[in-house]
């Protein structure tokens, strides 16, 4: 974290160097993390360091047909219990999501989506004291959110869904995770390609990166997603994962949501989602090394206890 005497001490030198006293707090945030070597995430006005240690963010699908869990935690009263869990466990965020994303996958309204998920994040905000995600591409789904407790926009769209969504993330100054995805879930697994799928992913980036800012976002609580799974093929998502360093822009952190997804049920040559949790413990180690910041994941205490362990020995 970017400490209040470490940073009295850079703005003391880029007044020294600018000859000015109107440099901006996002320009002194930005120049420190580079020069500390620190990699940090704003949310809802706290600065999180990812440089040593990630983020573990349990999904909590509030919903009657996810492909992970199969509407286990669909009540309020389940999801909250497994919320509380994932806590316990070690997650850091609790990422709330009321409309299913699987391939395939219809949209639901805006009621119902608000009916599945406010209760949800605000018996969660009541009990414990860590961030919460609210998984949507609705922008009044997000301010209800928000208002209800959560300091994070996980947007599977990136901010295309909704013209009024950067706005909103802008105004109330959450976290936001850009993800990238081609297509909408209902057709994304149809026919997925690319021409190079890394250069693609990198430029939406860029060019949601820009429109961001252009809405008044803060830079510094932007998070990128590659969107594993989500209008690829198992070669483009191996390629994504190979290569996230090279996805990423401006240093912001890298998010990565490959928990039981179907490529690694084909890796293994298994159909069965209970299999796809210990390569999905051995993606978490591996990505730490390569450059992923925040994991997006079902089974919490085994990643969680994957990323600490790996996180020890890649200390310098």
């Amino acid at each position: 974290m970017v400490t209040s005497l470490r940073k009295e001490r850079w703005w003391a030198i880029i007044r020294a160097v600018t000859k000015t006293r109107s440099v901006s707090n996002n320009f002194v945030d930005l120049i420190v993390s580079s020069l500390m070597d620190e990699r940090t995430w704003k949310i809802a006005g706290r600065v999180v360091d990812l440089s040593r240690r990630g983020m573990i963010m349990g999904v909590l699908n509030v919903t009657p047909d996810s492909f992970s869990d199969g509407g286990e935690f669909f009540s309020t009263e389940k999801a909250v219990e497994h919320g509380l869990q994932m806590a316990a466990d070690g997650a850091q965020i609790i990422d709330v999501g009321g409309e299913s994303t699987r391939p395939g996958a219809e949209p639901i309204s805006v009621d119902e989506e608000l009916r599945r998920v406010i209760p949800v994040i605000e018996n969660l905000r009541r009990k414990i004291d860590i961030f919460i995600s609210i998984d949507t591409s609705k922008s009044e789904v997000a301010s209800a959110a928000l208002d209800a407790g959560a300091s994070i926009v996980n947007d599977v769209t990136g901010g295309r869904g909704d013209k009024e969504m950067m706005t909103l993330v802008a105004k109330r100054n959450a976290g936001f995770v850009i993800m990238h995805m081609q297509g909408e879930p209902r057709t994304m697994q149809i026919d997925p390609h690319y021409a190079d799928v890394i250069s693609e992913v990198t430029d939406f980036f860029r060019q949601q990166y820009a429109r961001a800012l252009d809405c008044g976002i803060d830079p510094m609580t932007i998070a990128l997603d590659p969107g594993i799974g989500f209008g690829k093929t198992l070669l483009h998502n191996l390629e994504l994962l190979k290569n996230l360093e090279r996805v990423r822009i401006n240093d912001r952190p890298i998010v990565v949501g490959a928990s039981r997804k179907s490529f690694l049920g084909k890796l293994i040559g298994s159909s069965t989602v209970a299999d796809r949790l210990p390569p999905t413990v051995a993606l978490t180690s591996l990505l730490r090394a390569r450059g992923a910041d925040v994991f997006r994941v079902h089974d919490v205490r085994e990643n969680a206890v994957a990323l600490r362990v790996s996180e020890v020995i890649l200390e310098p």
